[in-house]
This record gives structure tokens, C-alpha cells and sequence, in this order.
């Protein structure tokens, strides 16, 4: 029930980080993999790899933050396809700076990408999905959704704003067979999260705030990943899956240098 053969996947992001490992992971589970990225190199890069790896892949280039590319990034995609019976949005940026110094082209660009442009997905992959009746989409939120600290008030806010567009969406495809959920990493180490962990006082700070004591890797958000696009969760939707580690069942504060 976990598998995922006959099925196609988008994943947008797939050129790195969870993205990437997402996309491998939909492969290893027999999915034909849609590997989408703002990069197209890296995009293709990650199909060349399910490729070798034995596994059925296309790649293409999609901004999320621009509509017209979404839907034309998927439309492409699934030109020689049945159908899009799974998608996956994973990116996000962040802009860390304490309210009162964040300027309005910060905030509008922190929103345009983290809550225009997972609008645009959720839209664009629902309109495909609900004339279809069936389908499941993920959504990448954050422990951001839920505690928060200072310097993360933008990123915070579009993270709690996904949480509600994927709740709002499975109450109003429901009845058309499209679920529709979260995952909420804790602390990753990816690309976005590089500048922290060049900090060793503060990546080791979030690493003690788990109880694992460590970070995730990239690699351990492809299993709940797959778990919310296959059979095994057919009657999982509106809901946010948190893979932290732990991180809010415990308790503590550190306040990241320079805030």
C-alpha cells in the first residue's frame, strides 16, 4: 500500500534539497517521477540520476511564484501522461530580520514565493485533480506553523498560511476524491539552512532542542513524503504531518545570533 507504481508525481523543487530527495524517493516507490525546479540543469540533473538508478523520470523548469508557468510547467509535463495522480511543492525562502527592520520588498517577496506561489500549485494541480476525482497533494509547511522566534515573524506567517490553504483545499475537493496535506519539517539541513549550519553555536543549538539531538537530513522527509501520496494514507487529508525530530515536544529558547 505504500508503493506508488502507476503512478505520476510531480515534485516541484526536485533539483535540490527535500525536493530532491523527495523525487528520488517517489522513484524508489516505482512513481513516475515529474522533476520540476526553477533550475533547469538541477531539474534534469535529478531525472538523470532516477534514470540511471533505474527509475522513470521527466524533468522541466516551473517559478512557482509565476501562475502562467505553473500551469504551463504542468500542462507540459503531462502531455504524454493519463493523468497527475500526486504533487509535491517543496520550496520556500526566508528572509531573517527582526520586525521592525524588515523592509516592504522583503515581506512581499518572502510572501510572493512562500504563499502566491504555493497558492498557484494547490490551484493549478487541483483543477486537474478534481475534474479527474482523485489525486493527492503535499504541501511543504514548517514547525514555523506552530512556535516561532525572533527574525522568523515573515516566514512564520506563510508557513501558518499553508497550513489553512491545504485545510481549506481538502474540505473543498474532498468529496472529489482529492486529498490534500502538509508536512512540517523541523530543523533540515538543506540549502536554505546552510547560513546556520556555517554557525556552530547555533546549529548546535537547534540540534540540542530536539530530543534526538540532531538535525534531519533531506533523505528522512521522502518517507512521510510518500507515505501522504500513497494508498496507505487514503483516508489522511487537511491535515500537516510534523517530521521535527521531536522538536515540539520539548521545550527551550535560543535566540539566533544578531537578533
Amino acid at each position: 500500500m505504500f508503493r506508488l507504481d502507476g503512478k505520476t508525481i510531480a515534485v516541484i523543487g526536485a533539483g535540490s534539497g527535500i525536493g530532491q530527495a523527495v523525487a528520488l524517493g517517489v522513484a524508489q516507490q516505482g512513481g513516475h517521477t515529474i522533476c520540476l525546479d526553477i533550475n533547469a540543469d538541477h531539474a534534469a540533473a535529478t531525472a538523470t540520476s532516477i534514470a540511471k538508478a533505474g527509475g522513470s523520470a521527466d524533468s522541466g523548469v516551473v517559478d512557482i511564484a509565476d501562475e502562467t508557468s505553473v500551469r504551463d510547467a504542468l500542462a507540459n509535463s503531462l502531455r504524454n501522461r493519463t493523468g497527475l495522480d500526486g504533487l509535491v511543492c517543496t520550496p520556500a525562502i526566508n528572509v531573517r530580520k527582526p520586525i521592525l527592520k524588515y523592509t516592504g520588498e522583503e515581506f512581499d517577496r518572502v510572501v510572493r514565493v512562500n504563499l502566491r506561489g504555493n497558492f498557484n500549485v494547490l490551484q493549478a494541480a487541483g483543477q486537474l485533480m478534481v475534474l479527474q476525482k482523485s489525486g493527492s497533494i503535499v504541501l511543504f509547511s514548517s514547525i514555523r506553523s506552530l512556535v516561532t522566534e525572533p527574525g522568523q515573524s515573515v516566514y512564520s506567517m506563510t508557513k501558518a498560511g499553508i497550513v489553512q490553504l491545504v485545510r481549506t483545499a481538502a474540505t473543498e475537493w474532498g468529496e472529489q476524491g482529492v486529498r490534500v496535506n502538509a508536512v512540517g519539517p523541523g530543523v533540515t539541513e538543506t540549502p536554505l539552512t546552510a547560513p546556520i549550519k556555517a554557525q556552530a553555536g547555533w546549529y548546535q543549538a537547534y540540534a540540542d532542542k530536539t530530543p534526538m539531538k540532531r538535525w534531519a537530513t533531506a533523505e528522512e522527509m521522502a518517507g512521510p513524503t510518500v507515505f501522504l501520496l500513497s494508498d496507505a494514507a487514503s483516508y489522511v487529508t487537511g491535515t500537516i504531518l510534523f517530521v521535527d525530530g521531536g522538536w515540539l515536544a520539548n521545550d527551550g529558547r535560543f535566540t539566533p545570533p544578531g537578533m
